[in-house]
């Protein structure tokens, strides 16, 4: 049985970490408050540009009757592909890293057993570190990168991966992130972001083009994939703070518990040994008389 010392000790210990959890907690819901504005004031446009694309697409097929080509639309046999990891630089932040990790695994293996060639681009400490220890085919990382990346490193990073596509180095190039749903809610997603998916058919609006359709439509698809990717590095964003808030939260709570469960029983631990001492004076002076 712990002696009260042992007990206090460890009671002092738990109500450290519950501040610190508590803290963690605090600071998460705050960069979890700016990083959710991000992503929801982003997917509106997002939603919207893909949309125009796709009207613009079918307006320049009913108004090119020899049809639309370009590098970024042309599809081929997959040999050689490259897959976009976007995991945390750091943990506590729950399952979020080992779940996205386990899917991400999986594809790639999936992709290997079917004679694919797969290179990988990590963003995140721990999927570089969980990949590299395995061994697997890493061509680019990016570390501490999310929390303060900007539009214009997205920018450039989506261009060299459309530049990657566009010379034949690569067959497809998929993205493998987390999706944002709430803060207790994220979902591991995986994307096809080259080459850029069209519908085939679908009504032809009537479009004056102030400027020739092939240039206008290849400029938004160039767009498009940057807006795919920057949107996908804000969902995992405010994924990672929103599993992070929750883990610590819960964390928090549990400490609580255990500081309740170790009080009740340093309680008894102290009664039993005020009751063995009263005996004891109680035997001592009935021995002496």
């Amino acid at each position: 049985m712990p002696s009260l010392l042992d007990l206090r000790r460890r009671i002092r210990s738990v109500r450290n970490t519950q501040q610190i959890t508590r803290a963690m907690k605090i600071v998460s819901a705050a960069r979890l408050r700016r990083a959710q504005d991000r992503v929801i004031a982003s997917r509106p446009y997002s939603r919207g540009f893909g949309e125009v694309l796709q009207q613009i697409a079918a307006a320049v097929r009913g108004a090119e009757a020899s049809g639309f080509e370009h590098p970024l639309l042309e599809r081929r046999e997959e040999s050689r592909i490259l897959v976009f990891v976007v995991t945390s630089d750091r943990g506590l932040c729950g399952a979020y890293n080992a779940n996205l990790v386990k899917s991400a695994r999986r594809f790639v293996d999936d992709k290997v057993k079917a004679g694919v060639s797969v290179d990988l681009h990590t963003v995140g400490r721990k999927g570089d570190e969980f990949f590299r220890k395995r061994s697997y085919s890493i061509r680019d990382a990016h570390i501490q990168f999310l929390a303060q990346m900007t539009y214009l490193q997205v920018e450039e990073m989506a261009h060299q991966l459309v530049s990657y596509y566009s010379e034949g180095e690569y067959d497809a190039v998929y993205l493998l992130y987390t999706e944002f749903r709430s803060a207790a809610s994220q979902m591991s997603t995986q994307k096809k972001l080259l080459p850029v998916s069209l519908p085939e058919d679908g009504e032809a609006p009537e479009y004056l083009f102030d400027q020739p359709a092939e240039e206008l439509l290849a400029s938004m698809l160039n767009q498009y994939v940057v807006l795919s990717l920057y949107q996908s590095l804000l969902e995992a964003n405010a994924s990672e703070h929103g599993a992070r808030m929750t883990a610590m939260d819960s964390a928090t709570r549990n400490a609580s518990d255990m500081i309740q469960k170790l009080t009740m029983r340093l309680n008894r631990v102290r009664q039993a040994s005020i009751t063995t001492e009263l005996i004891e004076v109680v035997s001592g002076a009935q021995a002496l008389e």
